[in-house]
This record gives structure tokens, sequence and C-alpha cells, in this order.
């Protein structure tokens, strides 16, 4: 029997090993939120993938955050905007957003590196300061391949997680 490891990455025999395996692990992470924010984490997914085609999706479900990151490969470095989520909301996560323009003033942090925008509704990713932060982001991060379809990839599962529903007062 294989020892059990508090690492919160997957094992070989934990990771998933093709695309529709990887997607039923997703659902199975998104199917932990209320229904509503179930909806709003599809949508802004959706949203994100049709925005970026070509991008790697690197998933974590950690102990905080169920975060899905974009980028240009597979490494966690190349990433250049996440979608952070907890039963509280989504962030759209900007991972170099200090070095971003963004002469509208709408991005929040004071962090080195990482600055966000709280998605209220999929609605925010369509507003045009948005897509103007998103397309900087775009230039600023290795280039993504000009053809083909993302990859989904599960980076992490943390055993121990935080709630991902509302916890009733």
């Amino acid at each position: 029997m294989p020892k059990k490891t508090d690492s919160p990455f997957p094992s070989r025999s934990e990771r998933a090993t093709t695309p529709a395996s990887a997607e039923r692990q997703l659902k199975g992470f998104i199917d932990k939120f209320e229904p509503e924010m179930q909806a709003r984490i599809r949508a802004a997914r959706k949203a994100m993938r049709q925005r970026l085609p070509t991008a790697y999706e690197l998933v974590y479900d950690n102990y905080n955050f169920f975060v899905i990151g974009y980028g240009p490969t597979e490494r966690p470095s190349d990433a250049m905007v996440s979608l952070a989520c907890q039963a509280s909301g989504i962030a759209l996560c900007f991972l170099n957003g200090a070095k971003l323009p963004d002469p509208k003033r709408i991005l929040k942090g004071s962090g080195r590196q990482v600055r966000s925008i709280k998605l209220p509704s999929v609605d925010v990713l369509g507003q045009p300061e948005v897509k103007a932060l998103l397309k900087a982001a775009v230039a600023a991060a290795p280039p993504f391949p000009r053809a083909g379809k993302g990859q989904l990839v599960i980076r992490s599962v943390s055993a121990k997680q935080r709630p991902r529903r509302k916890v009733a007062s």
C-alpha cells in the first residue's frame, strides 16, 4: 500500500491523466461551492477560455482558495492571471498587476506584484478597462501558442481546506 503524504501536489496515481479526468476533477472542486457561486465560477472560466483559448489552465484547490490560473505554459511562474474563488466571492488576480498600466485605478492591492479586481458577475470581464488590463497582461507574458486548444492541469489539491460554502451565522 502506498504511503500517504502531506504533499499539496497530487501523486502520479492521483493526478488526472486525461483531459476528461481533469475535467471531472475540476467539476468536483467547483461542486463544493454554493450553486450560485458554482454558476459564477463556470461563467468566469468560460469567459477566460474565450479570451485565452490556447492558455494552460492551472488548477489549485488549496486551503484558502480554489484557483484557476492562466498562462502560456504549464509552468506556474509563466501564469499571468488567475481566478481566485472562495465562499464569499471571486477575484480576477493579475499576478504582475503592480507593473500593469491602470489609468482607471481599478486594480486593488498593495503588494509588490499581485493586484486584483472583484468579480461580482462575469460582466466585469467585458468592461473596457478590464479588457485593456488583460491585453496588457498577455503582452507582458511569454508568448502564448498561436494555435491549438489550451490544456487543463490539476497542479495542487490540499487535504485541508476552508469551507467553500458560506458558514451559517
